[in-house]
């Protein structure tokens, strides 16, 4: 399994817990449970290869990180999406931003033109064009207004 298979699993996760109840544990847990996990694969090819012990750091570590940093993570969303209120913001599209921004803050391995780049295919992978342009357009604006703040 890739890292970009391992981010759009970690999306997966981050959109279902805007749906539910349950803690990033629980969603973890039910959604990789191997039985579940097999049947997922029919519907999306993302699931027909199980995550390696990397993989599932990282996507503890995004999906964790993400429900920690979710009101912060919004905040950003919502400064840099101009004229949006994050509420019109499709919960797919949410989730991709959200993680992506955390990423682009909190992994260091992860460098911010990747973090921008995955979060833009991955999302074209799901929404139209035009959603692909303004998520594009938001980590954009974001990424050029932390170098502003680091000079």
């Amino acid at each position: 399994m890739t890292r970009s298979n391992a981010r759009e699993l970690a999306a997966h996760l981050i959109y279902e817990l805007d749906y539910t109840d349950e803690t990033p544990e629980q969603a973890i847990e039910t959604r990789l449970e191997r039985g579940y996990y097999e049947e997922l694969a029919q519907e999306n090819a993302v699931y027909s290869e199980r995550p390696s012990k990397k993989q599932m750091d990282y996507i503890r570590a995004c999906v964790f990180g993400v429900a920690e940093h979710t009101e912060e993570l919004d905040g950003l969303i919502s400064q840099y999406a101009i004229g949006w209120n994050l509420h019109r913001i499709s919960r797919f599209t949410k989730a991709a931003l959200r993680l992506a921004i955390f990423e682009i803050l909190y992994v260091d391995d992860v460098p911010t033109g990747v973090a921008i780049n995955e979060c833009v295919e991955l999302t074209r992978k799901y929404e139209d064009e035009e959603t692909v342009s303004f998520v594009n357009g938001i980590l954009g604006s974001f990424a050029r207004g932390r170098k502003e703040q680091e000079q």
